[in-house]
């Protein structure tokens, strides 16, 4: 299998990093996540004209046909960047909008003004009782004339103050096999973020992102705004969900690649006792560790990134779930290293590895948390049969 990016992916990569170190340096990002919208629309413009928005989208409905692979390079060279505007929840919303249409989804309208950069997507999956687990949904749609009537409140839902459309997930009302954490009775909605009965209520994350809570008091909907109905709704939820923690594994592992090369920087350039620190076989070990870490995320990320691909939906689910536990135990390590590495000053908010620091603890715990991942990937059909022939071979 050949794992070097092609010419296009390259090129992608390449006008993010141009612009990047043009418009979108350290000092700008602090301004941008200090103001009082959080985001740029500049810099939501420039990835619309750099065809960012487009990549994800098929070619029919205006876009590039993007696969994860280059998705995975996208988001990488974003996690480098620390940007901070919502391009993630509109690429994920998006991966909802594709796959609804395949199930029959009028999706081509709102696909079109993705690729356009026109319309921001939220997703709003999680909810209080819900951690890690997103099949476990209280929130009720109950079939109402010819439409449906939505009940329920969503929690720190990424960018959700920003969209202008929102992907709901649901529970049927009344439906069998729908209880609350089962993968049956599973609804997905597309509505307008200003529909009637929603209240928006927006924050600042930890990480300098901002997020909204959500909630959904007898919102009607129409039959043409469901994504996706029982038949289909499970196993839609569970795709994107993969998608996007392949995507937040690259766009982790941009992080953690750049937080390395600043801080061996820093080690090259912090004097003490007239040397640098850089210097002492101590911290070049603790550097090594680190590399090795950041590595084997490597590996796994882009392993992830491959096998979304895969008709198989447990060989899927096997990749994403490992790659995200071992991109967790990385980021943890990596991003304790460097701060313990540069000192006090390496949780000042002046210094960038505070900020690579914060965004790499809030996506451990982003689409499932270690030990979420390690359940999930033990669950998967012929994990337990492939461990007794390893004993007994």
């Amino acid at each position: 299998m050949d794992f070097n990016f092609n010419p296009e992916q390259l090129q992608f990569a390449d006008a993010l990093k141009r612009w990047i170190g043009r418009d979108y340096g350290f000092e700008a990002r602090r301004a941008i996540i200090h103001s009082q919208a959080g985001v740029s629309d500049a810099a939501w413009a420039t990835l619309a004209e750099l065809g960012m928005t487009a990549l994800p989208v098929a070619e029919a409905h205006g876009g590039f046909s993007g696969s994860a692979v280059d998705m995975f390079v996208v988001m990488r060279e974003l996690g480098r960047g620390l940007v901070v505007e919502p391009y993630f929840a509109t690429v994920l919303g998006a991966e909802f909008l594709r796959l609804g249409a395949q199930a029959g989804f009028a999706a081509a309208e709102l696909l079109e003004r993705v690729a356009g950069g026109e319309l921001k997507l939220a997703c709003a999956l999680g909810e209080r009782q819900s951690r890690h687990d997103l099949f476990d949904i209280a929130t009720r749609a109950q079939a109402s004339g010819d439409g449906w009537t939505i009940s329920g409140e969503k929690k720190v839902v990424i960018h959700g103050f920003e969209a202008g459309a929102l992907i709901v997930s649901a529970r049927a009302g009344g439906s069998e096999g729908g209880g609350q954490r089962e993968h049956g009775g599973v609804l997905l909605f597309v509505l307008p973020a200003d529909t009637p009965g929603v209240t928006v209520t927006g924050y600042r994350t930890l990480d300098g992102q901002r997020a909204a809570d959500i909630r959904f008091d007898g919102v009607q909907l129409t039959r043409a705004q469901l994504l996706a109905d029982e038949a289909a709704g499970a196993d839609i939820l569970d795709a994107t969900l993969d998608y996007g923690a392949a995507l937040l594994c690259a766009e982790a592992l941009g992080a953690m690649e750049a937080l390395f090369e600043a801080t061996l920087d820093y080690l090259k350039t912090r004097q003490q006792f007239g040397a640098p620190i850089g210097k002492f076989q101590a911290l070049q070990h603790r550097m090594a560790d680190m590399f090795v870490h950041l590595e084997q995320a490597h590996s796994m990320a882009l392993l992830a990134a491959v096998k979304m691909a895969a008709t198989d939906p447990v060989e899927r689910r096997r990749a994403v779930s490992a790659a995200k536990y071992r991109v967790n135990q990385a980021a943890r390590f990596v991003g304790q290293q460097a701060v313990q590495l540069h000192g006090g000053m390496g949780v000042t908010d002046e210094l960038p590895a505070a900020h690579y620091f914060k965004r790499l603890a809030a996506i451990e715990l982003q689409l499932g948390d270690s030990d979420h991942h390690l359940a999930r990937f033990i669950a998967q059909p012929g994990f337990a049969t492939g461990v007794v022939e390893a004993e007994a071979a």
